[in-house]
């Protein structure tokens, strides 16, 4: 959540970066409703301040025998009075509170300016596209060819966009999933947690995720949502907690399977397993001091880099634009594997800066040892990274001639063998 007081501070700064965001301009009625909320809290503490002496008035002038009628006669004007503010405070507050909860994060200055992902910049690229001597089939063809990826039986029982692997595939998921978790721990210091995967209301509202995303997310009977990524689960880990400096950074990971509707995304990767109702993704996310947070983005970027690094696998690597990037995001690198079957890169990670966005909706704070100041931690997330379209890749990239698959010799370990083949 954005802070109001910059926003006062700032005049036209907000304005700017929702219109370099794509939205619409709300920076005057935001402020109206904070002065309107503001206003009515006022009257309601004057009509307070004027109750307690009143009734201390009262209270001595009854001990003293002495007549009280006008002062009784105030009471209760100034209790119907109190009730009609108090609903009067209440409701512009929740007015003044639902637009600033549904304003998205202020991109920083280093992000390009632009309404969609074509105005992404490539910064670096790794790796290049393998020249293969055949048409190098998707991912979905050599599943079935394979005999190892059914989406139609997946289709009967649980409808589209759901798989089912089979045999050496689902092996190869589970191992990339293991192969990660390894490199992030062992080499990357991050701590390995085990997380709900059904959070409450007010967990998703600290991530970003509710309001705004609400029809993106799995609700169950009882209130609460399906994770749509561990991001919701690690970030609020602290939520509401004054942190000590010294536990900072904090470094955490996850392998969890993730839920997402695709309410938004119609006709769009309706094949394949590129966007899926479920999926496995190996999620990272920062929690750190203000003056950290730049260094411990590029830090969190390299180590996704790294796992794609480790398996030989071209990517490149963007910045997003002002108009493509997420709702709590100041900054967002994207990283892009190469796809042969599809002669293009996909987004495979993305690793994201939210500055102080996040701990604000979610009251997460640590004490600052110079200030003894507690201040709004910084929460950073990215994706390391999603095992599923990993999956595809490896497929893809080391497909050979005969339909058969070899393993990249990082994951041989993992895997247990070289290569994949037809299953008997």
């Amino acid at each position: 959540m954005i802070d109001i007081n910059f926003v006062r501070q700032n005049p036209g700064v907000l304005d700017k970066a929702l219109t370099n965001r794509n939205k619409e301009p709300v920076e005057s009625k935001l402020l109206a409703l904070d002065e309107k909320s503001r206003a009515a809290q006022t009257k309601l503490q004057e009509l307070q301040t004027e109750r307690n002496a009143n009734s201390a008035a009262f209270g001595k002038a009854k001990s003293k025998g002495e007549d009280v009628s006008e002062l009784q006669s105030r009471m209760e004007i100034l209790k119907k009075e109190m009730l009609e503010m108090t609903e009067v405070a209440n409701n512009a507050k929740s007015e003044f509170m639902s637009l600033l909860a549904s304003i998205p994060n202020i991109p920083s200055d280093e992000c390009p300016i632009g309404i969609d992902e074509n105005a992404n910049v490539e910064i670096r690229r790794f790796g290049n596209p393998r020249a293969f001597d055949f048409k190098p089939l998707e991912h979905y063809e050599l599943g079935a060819k394979l005999g190892m990826m059914d989406f139609e039986r997946s289709a009967r029982i649980a409808g589209s966009r759901f798989v089912f692997l089979f045999s050496d595939i689902a092996r190869l998921e589970r191992a990339l999933a293991q192969f990660m978790l390894d490199i992030h721990t062992k080499e990357n210091g991050y701590t390995e947690v085990y997380v709900p995967l059904i959070l409450e209301q007010k967990a998703m509202f600290g991530v970003g995720q509710l309001p705004k995303f609400e029809e993106d997310l799995f609700k169950t009977t009882i209130g609460s949502y399906l994770i749509p990524t561990a991001e919701a689960s690690l970030t609020n880990i602290y939520h509401g907690e004054i942190l000590s400096e010294k536990e900072l950074p904090i470094r955490v990971t996850a392998y969890t399977p993730c839920f997402r509707s695709e309410a938004g995304s119609a006709g769009r990767d309706t094949v394949g397993m590129l966007r899926q109702h479920q999926f496995g993704k190996v999620e990272l996310v920062s929690i750190t001091t203000p003056d950290k947070s730049v260094e411990e983005h590029e830090r969190m970027t390299a180590c996704a880099e790294g796992i794609l690094k480790k398996l030989n696998l071209p990517f490149r690597t963007v910045v997003l634009s002002t108009g493509d990037m997420g709702f709590s995001s100041e900054k967002t690198y994207d990283l892009e594997v190469w796809l042969p079957g599809q002669d293009k890169y996909r987004e495979i990670s993305s690793c994201s800066r939210c500055n102080n966005f996040q701990a604000r909706r979610m009251n997460t704070r640590f004490k600052n040892e110079k200030t003894g100041k507690n201040e709004f931690v910084h929460t950073l997330n990215g994706s390391g990274i999603a095992v599923g379209r990993c999956l595809i890749a490896v497929m893809e990239n080391y497909q050979q001639r005969d339909g058969t698959i070899e393993i990249p010799e990082a994951l041989i370990p993992y895997f247990g063998k070289d290569r994949i083949d037809a299953r008997k």
